[in-house]
């Protein structure tokens, strides 16, 4: 097994009210003149009170291009990614150099050499620091991100590995596009970042006895659903694939595979004390309760992170981690389940132990 030492979470400079980011909407995406009250249902209906931007929300209109937006992304995710490593192993009370394997997620931005290269001199990280950089899992990729770190320290369980998501999801808004997937993602996302630092069994370095342990992961593809969810990748960057079927495809396929999952371990779904579930949107988080029966309240610490920051896409469920950790603890010992879907279209699951 592995342990999650510590969650440091981290939010974009620039912080707008959800009002503020319609209106810029509007006036970017929407031709001139037309009715934007479909729009204004759109965004209101996604419960999103404020969001954090990567750029004040004038400077969009003025990004020429993909490449333009990618360079932003660059420099960024390179000063978020920075705070929000260096905040994780400050609470673990580890040091850079104890850190032997850095996996580096985002589905908004590309770079070669990828970010998490950018950081191993930045951070100070040993010259032989392991690591990988992945993309295109989307918003599954902070739950799958924490399962493959616990698979990587079950064959290496005296290491340290750390887990950074950076999504800086603004970046990919489309201009003079009034598609119903766009306007539906220009009320929802958000940018953010967090570093998820976790042990093996037997670290060399030893970290603060802050957060639970992962008992077991799952995975799991769901066939012919290759459509709902993700990017067409055109010359003006990142366009948004977001099918009206998604909380179908949960409520009609997540509960049998979480009931399944729980089952092989000896529970059900009344037994997990902390449900940390991706705040996808308020359809989806619907889905997800209505599906699996739970009681009021179980998913309260993700409906909070929803209106305070929106989807921060993979950052999402590591922020709701965090919160989770910090607010009423669930009791010692017993499991709590980590949940996160994206494109695919997919599920990750891990179990832990408070």
């Amino acid at each position: 097994m592995s342990r999650i030492a510590a969650v440091h979470g981290v939010l974009a400079p620039y912080r707008y009210t959800q009002s503020e980011i319609t209106d810029m909407v509007a006036r970017t995406c929407l031709p001139a003149g037309s009715d934007r009250r479909v729009m204004d249902r759109l965004h209101e209906s996604a419960r999103v009170h404020s969001r954090h931007m990567a750029l004040p929300l004038d400077d969009y209109v003025k990004i020429d291009g993909f490449g333009a937006a990618n360079d932003i992304f660059i420099e960024v995710a390179g000063d978020l990614g920075a705070e929000a490593v260096r905040g994780a192993l400050r609470t673990a009370g580890l040091r850079p150099s104890d850190v032997d394997l850095l996996l580096f997620t985002s589905v908004t931005g590309v770079a070669a050499p990828s970010v998490d290269a950018r950081l191993v001199g930045r951070l100070g990280l040993r010259p032989d620091v392991k690591r990988l950089p992945i993309f295109g899992l989307g918003c599954v990729a902070g739950a799958a991100g924490v399962a493959r770190l616990h698979d990587y320290l079950r064959g290496w369980p005296d290491h340290v590995a750390v887990l950074l998501s950076v999504e800086l999801c603004s970046l990919t808004f489309q201009r003079d596009d009034p598609s119903m997937a766009n306007l539906v993602a220009t009320g929802l996302f958000g940018d953010g970042a967090a570093a998820v630092v976790a042990v093996g069994e037997r670290p060399r370095a030893q970290a603060a006895p802050q957060g639970p342990t992962v008992v077991a992961t799952r995975s799991r593809m769901y066939p012919d659903t290759g459509h709902v969810m993700g990017w067409s990748v055109t010359g003006s960057g990142f366009r948004v694939v977001l099918d009206s079927s998604v909380p179908d495809v949960v409520r009609r396929l997540l509960a049998d595979d979480v009931r399944g999952f729980l089952a092989e371990h000896g529970l059900t779904p009344a037994d997990v004390t902390g449900w940390v579930a991706h705040p996808g949107g308020p359809k989806v988080l619907q889905a997800v309760g209505e599906s699996l029966g739970l009681p009021d309240g179980a998913l309260d610490v993700t409906w909070r992170s929803l209106a305070e920051v929106g989807n921060l896409s993979s950052s999402s469920v590591l922020h709701v981690l965090r919160d989770t950790l910090a607010g009423h603890a669930p009791e010692p010992g017993s499991p709590g389940l980590m949940i996160a879907m994206g494109p695919g279209f997919c599920c990750e699951l891990v179990l832990l132990r408070w």
